[in-house]
């Protein structure tokens, strides 16, 4: 998962960008990226690390213009240490190009020998926004073949970028010297809205709350399959530049990535947990009588609205037993689990006379490696609890992810090819309790009716885009964000903290 955000504006973009990516730092801790474009001048800057440190002073001066778009940066695929791979793109032909994307190309490896022998690009990293800037390119050129470039021409070439990639795509590119088009794949598997402000400037982002945090008003989410175009009058055009579409957003955005106070294809993020907390409840009665608890404190920081949601109903005082160290990075793709381990214990802190001689119920987004679950368990005995319960709001993941989260290997997964029990043995937990696939699908596409589905393929194994086989997964496992310095911290874990704290 990435975060990206695109605007065009009649004064500078540059402060406007840098805000924007604050508002979506939760998306991508691991590299920042920044392009404005001043008539038909492109100035970037990109860099490793957190945007309030890639960008100084100086590197916003030389920001300069009144269009542009920015990235954070989650790798999921190609070598998470290299700067080169850091977003966005550029190709200085046809135009002039620049491209950043959140989602992950599953056909990558086979499109980079086609723009090879057939489209002779060059491809110089193992990043598929190369690989997705360069096929747009070589379409846009395409559709154009010399004469003065329309909106239809965009579309066209966009149409036919659908046609040639596959897997999951949220797209913002810069047109030097024309505009901003973005465009959301066919399945709508990543987010993509666009809203505008008092004074007519017009943005794209991956999450409402960045619509929001920056006084512009929410329009509407990009349809599956749909490319708009914003001249740089400000003017917007639109079509569906896909054959067939369907909308089955990815169900883990709702669970975990997005920040709560979003609205992703018309559903609360919030809303969504609180509904998680409800259909968990029910589960929580059939496996341990709520007599037998005596508090529920969440894992923070997204379990606490389904948290929240579980005491209320099950009549079980609600407690903050965590305290979080807001200053450490993520552990989820750490180097070895040593080194993941001691991160849980510098990241968070029991609040002893919370756990105490109690039964406690831990409730936790989801559980991935279970590495993580099972310290903060012993953390929890280490306290005093007398019986430590831990409850998933997502279901088991069992399967990996290829449309740009970083799930492991199906070998990684602690929930792979186990049983409940088997699992709740590994983490050391009394009692554990899943979220069922059923009732996550149903609690939050209730709150939108018009949704076709959901790619939940980490929890049932179903991927939407139906060209997943087993050797696909292998290949593109085989292509996973590369661990070339191991001695450094990564921090792009997915885990906690959390978009509630970005």
């Amino acid at each position: 998962m990435c975060g990206i955000v695109g605007i065009v504006s009649q004064g500078p973009v540059n402060q406007l960008i840098y805000d924007a990516l604050l508002l979506l730092q939760h998306r991508g801790q691991d590299a920042a990226g920044i392009v404005t474009l001043q008539g038909r001048k492109v100035f970037m800057h990109k860099a490793k690390g957190m945007v309030r440190d890639v960008f100084r002073t100086r590197n916003m001066r030389a920001l300069p213009g009144n269009a542009g778009l920015g990235q954070v940066r989650y790798p999921t695929a190609g070598n998470a240490y290299s700067e080169e791979e850091a977003q966005p793109f550029y190709v200085n032909a046809p135009f002039g190009i620049t491209l950043a994307h959140n989602g992950n190309l599953t056909n990558a490896q086979a499109l980079k020998a086609e723009l090879f022998s057939t489209d002779h690009r060059h491809i110089n990293t193992e990043s598929d926004t190369e690989v997705l800037v360069n096929v747009f390119a070589h379409e846009l050129e395409r559709t154009t073949r010399g004469v003065s470039l329309t909106p239809q021409d965009v579309f066209d070439a966009v149409a036919n970028v659908h046609k040639r990639i596959r897997g999951s795509y949220a797209v913002v590119t810069l047109i030097a010297g024309h505009g901003l088009l973005a465009f959301r794949d066919p399945y709508g598997i990543r987010p993509l809205c666009m809203g505008r402000s008092a004074n007519g400037t017009v943005m794209v982002a991956s999450e409402s709350v960045t619509l929001d945090g920056t006084g512009h008003v929410f329009e509407r989410d990009l349809a599956p399959g749909e490319a708009v175009f914003i001249d740089m009058d400000g003017k917007v055009h639109s079509r569906q530049c896909a054959q067939k579409t369907q909308l089955s957003p990815c169900i883990f955005e709702f669970v975990y990535l997005a920040r709560p106070d979003s609205v992703m294809d018309g559903i609360s993020v919030y809303q969504a947990r609180l509904n998680l907390g409800e259909t968990l409840a029910k589960r929580v009665i059939s496996t341990v009588p709520p007599n037998e608890i005596d508090v529920v404190i969440p894992i923070p920081e997204s379990s606490r609205p389904s948290a929240m949601q579980l005491a209320q109903l099950l009549g079980i005082p609600y407690r903050e037993g965590f305290v979080k160290n807001r200053y450490v990075g993520r552990t989820f793709i750490m180097p070895g689990q040593g080194v993941r381990k001691k991160s849980v214990r510098q990241k968070l802190n029991v609040i002893q006379s919370e756990f105490k001689g109690r039964n406690v119920l831990l409730v936790d987004d989801s559980i991935v490696r279970g590495t993580t679950s099972s310290e903060i368990v012993q953390m929890a005995r280490d306290a005093g609890a007398r019986k430590v319960y831990l409850a998933s709001a997502a279901p088991p993941v069992r399967f990996p992810n290829v449309y740009g989260i970083d799930m492991p290997t199906s070998s990684e997964l602690v929930a792979h090819n186990r049983t409940v029990e088997e699992i709740r043995v590994t983490i050391g937990c009394d009692a554990l309790i899943y979220q069922d696939v059923a009732g996550m699908k149903k609690a939050i596409g209730s709150l939108n009716p018009r949704i076709d589905g959901f790619d939940a393929s980490c929890f049932d194994g179903v991927y939407v885009t139906g060209d997943i086989n087993p050797d696909d997964i292998t290949r593109i496992n085989e292509a996973r964000v590369g661990q070339e310095d191991p001695l450094e911290e990564n921090t792009t874990r997915l885990s906690i903290p959390n978009p509630e704290v970005a």
